[in-house]
C-alpha cells in the first residue's frame, strides 16, 4: 500500500514504513535499479502475457519460419535466461527490503530493552525509597503494659 491508502478494514491512512521508505529512495538513485524494477514490473503483467500470446500466434498463423520453429525457440530461450535473470534480481531486491526490515525492528527491540531496563531501574528506586519511609514513619512498638 502507498502513503495515504487506506486498510480495507482500518479508518486510519497507513504511514509506509520509515526503513523501507528510506530503502526505496537510495533504490531510485540506480539507473539499474529503475530500468530492472521496470522490466521486472512489466515481465509479471498480464500485459506481456497478452503480448506473448499475440506474439505466438502471428509467428505461427503468418508463417514466419517453419515447424519446429527454431529461431522462436532460441529467441524464447534467450527471454527466458534473461527474464529468470529478473527474477532473481527481485528476489534479491525482496530479501533486501526483508534484511532492512529487520534492521529497523531489532533496533527497535534494543532500545526498547534499555528503555525497560531504565524503567526496572525506577521502579527498584521507587520500591526503595517508599520502603525508606515506610520506615522512618513507622510508629514504634508499643510497650507492653
Amino acid at each position: 500500500m502507498s502513503q495515504g491508502q487506506h486498510h480495507p478494514r482500518l479508518h486510519f491512512p497507513l504511514e509506509p514504513n520509515p526503513a523501507l521508505a528510506r530503502h526505496a529512495e537510495e533504490r531510485a538513485q540506480s539507473v539499474q535499479n529503475q530500468i530492472a524494477d521496470r522490466i521486472t514490473a512489466f515481465a509479471g503483467s498480464m500485459w506481456f502475457v497478452y503480448i506473448h500470446i499475440a506474439w505466438f500466434a502471428c509467428w505461427i498463423g503468418f508463417a514466419v519460419e517453419d515447424y519446429p520453429f527454431g529461431l522462436l525457440t532460441m529467441i524464447v530461450s534467450l527471454e527466458a535466461i534473461f527474464l529468470s535473470t529478473f527474477v532473481m534480481i527481485s528476489q534479491n531486491r525482496a530479501d533486501a527490503k526483508r534484511q532492512v526490515v529487520a534492521d529497523a525492528q531489532w533496533q527497535t527491540v534494543k532500545e526498547e530493552d534499555k528503555q525497560n531496563e531504565e524503567l526496572l531501574d525506577l521502579s527498584r528506586q521507587i520500591l526503595e525509597l517508599t520502603k525508606a519511609i515506610h520506615a522512618i514513619t513507622k510508629p514504634p512498638p508499643a510497650a507492653p503494659n
